[in-house]
């Protein structure tokens, strides 16, 4: 051998010892279906790098929604793992080609993180297109930029579809969910008369916070007698409704007017759910349906911009019903599966 093939054998055996481990994140993920203790792992996972027009964020908080509990416990797995949460908010600290680098430092919170596709908030580290990543304003804390993404996105494109509300009387079903006290909030800004759903007396408290006009207990009350009752036997104008299979036997029995609209964003029973014909059409019954994750651009992007400048000038109130850190992921799903806790469900995420 000459001397220049034993410096070059040596530097390849040098390169291979001692070349450097590719850095690992903090993350959560499951590779199976089931229940939280039973599939969530905590362990180390690649730190992601950002492609082209993608941001890097490095997560401070992740929002747990119903939604990503359904889909750990049932949605059929498309990847050999999924890392869940599509909410979340951080700082942005790396960008892809084509981002503009006056992003890099951007306070952000996310949306559809893990909407089809693998890699979602409940880690140190996502990658994202640039899109996904909106502009978090500095009086808002992580925490609170971690509810926008379903919550806060389906609050505003209900209240969007349902029109102008002014003077009108609306029933938000499930008025004290994270959702329904977003809603509250923004239909009294408009200037509308809300009826709130709820489950308990300490519910009733929360949604009346948010601007609840009257609450009634969906578990003993008759709902329906009351409505019209409250609303002199006319019926309200709009209902804002999380769950369908319920609130469809109502529209049946009169709680909305005739040439009322139901806007409706959930089920509890949503695969198959009777729906008597005859009152809908005679009473000239509008229906919207929409999925928070499928918005098509020309209406997220409003809504995006809205939901920013709403948290710009701080006109939502946030409550922080929970905080786990995230090695506590599992009980978190726990809490949010028990639906008892009055607030938005987060993960804290340290670094």
């Amino acid at each position: 051998k000459t001397i220049y093939s034993e410096i070059a054998t040596c530097a390849v055996f040098c390169a291979l010892v001692v070349k450097p481990k590719e850095k690992s994140m903090k993350a959560v993920w499951y590779e199976r279906n089931g229940g939280a203790k039973e599939v969530l792992i905590f362990g180390d996972l690649p730190t992601p790098q950002p492609s082209d027009n993608e941001v890097r964020v490095k997560l401070f908080a992740s929002g747990v929604n119903p939604s990503d509990v359904k889909s750990r416990l049932a949605r059929p797995l498309q990847e050999p793992f999924i890392v869940p949460h599509s909410d979340g908010a951080g700082i942005i600290d790396a960008i892809g080609q084509g981002v503009d680098p006056a992003r890099l430092g951007e306070r952000v919170w996310i949306w559809n993180a893990q909407w089809q596709r693998p890699m979602g908030t409940s880690a140190q580290y996502v990658c994202l297109p640039s899109d996904q990543a909106a502009h978090l304003p500095d009086g808002t804390s992580f925490q609170e930029g971690a509810c926008m993404g379903i919550p806060g996105l389906t609050a505003l494109q209900a209240v969007r579809i349902a029109g102008d509300v002014t003077k009108q009387t609306v029933l938000v079903t499930g008025a004290s969910s994270a959702v329904g006290h977003y809603v509250t909030q923004m239909l009294k800004r408009l200037g509308a008369r809300v009826i709130g759903t709820v489950g308990s007396a300490a519910k009733a408290v929360h949604a009346k916070e948010a601007g609840a006009d009257n609450c009634l207990f969906y578990k003993t009350d008759d709902v329906v007698a009351q409505v019209k009752d409250l609303t002199h036997g006319k019926g309200v104008d709009t209902i804002i409704d999380m769950d369908f299979s319920t609130t469809i036997s109502w529209v049946a029995q009169g709680v909305l007017r005739p040439h009322g609209h139901l806007v409706c964003y959930g089920s509890n029973l949503p695969a198959e759910v009777p729906v008597m014909f005859r009152p809908l059409l005679f009473n000239s019954i509008s229906m919207s349906f929409f999925l928070v994750y499928d918005l098509p651009v020309q209406q997220r992007e409003p809504c995006v911009h809205i939901l920013s400048r709403m948290l710009e000038n701080k006109q939502l109130k946030h409550t922080i019903g929970a905080t786990f850190s995230l090695q506590q992921t599992a009980e978190a799903h726990l809490t949010v599966e028990a639906g008892q806790t009055i607030g938005n469900v987060l993960i804290e995420v340290d670094h």
